[in-house]
């Protein structure tokens, strides 16, 4: 497969490192990366419309070449449509719930801004039906049986790579083997 051509989507459980893995894949292969989340969310934690999130979803895909990390049940059909390589970041519940622990929190006491001026906060982080943290832990096992059953899927197709790691050294030894793009 030609550089120029891989439509990668990488997916996990929010706290496994989907952002940090696509953005440096993005960089290394010099393609350009984006966050589901980014299109998704609007100014204070608001969805946007889904008309304006698929438009932008579509415009992004439609490129030659990409790196995009989410897991949007409801666009799936459209990405698999594009994307020719499926990355699962399948890492054991413990250090996923650990990093998005260690990452909450970061971002709170930071207050890094993340999307459309949004930004977590101690209060959204520990003390909302909202929070990021909970959120990972209570769909874990969910997205486990999906990307497992979609992995079984992805096997009988010739078009699309499935890789599926399962610790962060098999990711950074996946990432080292890639041939970066030459500069």
């Amino acid at each position: 497969m030609r550089r120029a051509d891989l439509r990668i989507n990488v997916i996990g459980t929010s706290g496994a490192g989907r952002t940090t893995l696509a953005a440096r894949l993005g960089e290394r292969l010099a393609v350009p990366h984006v966050e589901l989340d980014a299109l998704n969310w609007g100014p204070d934690w608001t969805e946007r419309p889904p008309e304006d999130f698929r438009a932008d979803l579509a415009a992004f895909i439609a490129q030659d070449a990409w790196v995009l990390c989410g897991n949007y049940t409801r666009i799936r059909p459209m990405l698999m449509e594009r994307a020719n390589v499926i990355v699962w970041l399948d890492y054991p519940r413990w250090l996923v719930t650990w990093r998005v622990l260690c990452r909450s929190v970061e971002r709170a006491w930071t207050g890094r801004e993340l999307w459309a001026g949004n930004r977590e906060s101690f209060r959204l982080t520990f003390f909302s039906r909202d929070s990021i943290i909970w959120w990972s832990i209570k769909t874990f096992g969910k997205n486990r049986r999906k990307y497992r059953a979609m992995f079984e899927e992805l096997a009988g197709r010739s078009d699309v790579q499935a890789v599926r790691l399962r610790a962060p050294r098999e990711a950074e030894r996946w990432l080292t083997d890639i041939k970066p793009a030459e500069r």
